[in-house]
């Protein structure tokens, strides 16, 4: 889908309108994220990271020697959600022996897009500072967008953390960001031309050759599919990968197990 063809801009991006049953995905996440970290033994809550009642992430670790860290950055479209809704996609990077990472930042409209972007930058940072070896990124939706937006060639890492990074899936990410501003969304994110462009990954360059995979599911509204190619034919270390038959709250279900395509696609050397 092209974008000349769209005339109504907040369906093309609206997800919930078109998943029967979204609202029990989402009470459910809270649910078992709840009762994930209640039984977890393994793990350090509520670490600080920053200034302000936000700024904090989860750490899972494995009951074994620990391979690396693995960051998960949740979607909402900067505006909604935190870490305590999203614990147990950690259960998949865990059995397969990775520490995992779960941060909260600011939201719109409080805060830019950019800004988050700096944010998710100071999280990842101090948990690398926590636990050795590589590190691999992963997020949903505007999750996505962010994990991708560490490896652009005006990443915000500090070097050492970004070398670290072996390995990013965007999931159902959003890597242009310019056709949100024709959204109502776009009151809380009051992005520019030039602040779109400036946090789009699509229409940047890769810092490093590290794999991207722009995960997407297959039953997902067409603009997801089309955010999910764009990334993969803009950068050359980007490929497409179409989960059959996923929406847009199921196609992070692989997480949770190590065994799945997803988890071994993170996880893969």
């Amino acid at each position: 889908m092209t974008e000349t063809m769209i005339t109504d801009w907040d369906d093309a991006y609206a997800n919930a309108a078109h998943i029967p049953g979204a609202e029990a995905y989402i009470e459910r996440w809270a649910e078992d994220a709840a009762e994930f970290r209640k039984s977890w033994m393994e793990k350090d809550l509520d670490i600080v990271y920053g200034e302000g009642a936000r700024r904090r992430f989860d750490m899972f670790r494995p009951d074994r020697a620990s391979k690396g860290l693995v960051v998960f950055v949740h979607g909402g479209y900067w505006l909604r959600f935190d870490k305590t809704f999203w614990s147990h996609f950690s259960g998949g990077a865990l059995a397969g022996g990775w520490t995992t990472c779960m941060p909260s930042y600011d939201l719109a409209p409080a805060v830019g897009i950019a800004d988050i972007t700096g944010e998710i930058a100071a999280a990842i940072t101090a948990a690398a500072r926590r636990v050795g070896g590589p590190i691999r990124l992963t997020g949903h939706s505007a999750g996505g967008h962010l994990v991708t937006r560490m490896i652009c060639e005006d990443s915000p890492l500090p070097t050492d953390v970004l070398e670290r990074i072996e390995r990013v899936v965007s999931i159902s990410g959003l890597h242009d960001l310019r056709p949100l501003r024709n959204t109502t969304m776009n009151a809380s994110f009051r992005l520019s031309e030039e602040e779109a462009m400036a946090e789009s990954p699509a229409l940047q360059k890769p810092a490093t050759d590290c794999p991207v995979i722009a995960w997407v599911g297959g039953a997902e509204r067409p603009e997801f599919l089309r955010q999910a190619r764009l990334l993969a034919d803009a950068w050359p270390n980007a490929s497409y990968r179409e989960d059959p038959e996923r929406h847009h709250f199921d196609v992070i279900d692989g997480l949770k197990n190590s065994e799945s395509t997803l988890t071994r696609t993170l996880l893969a050397s």
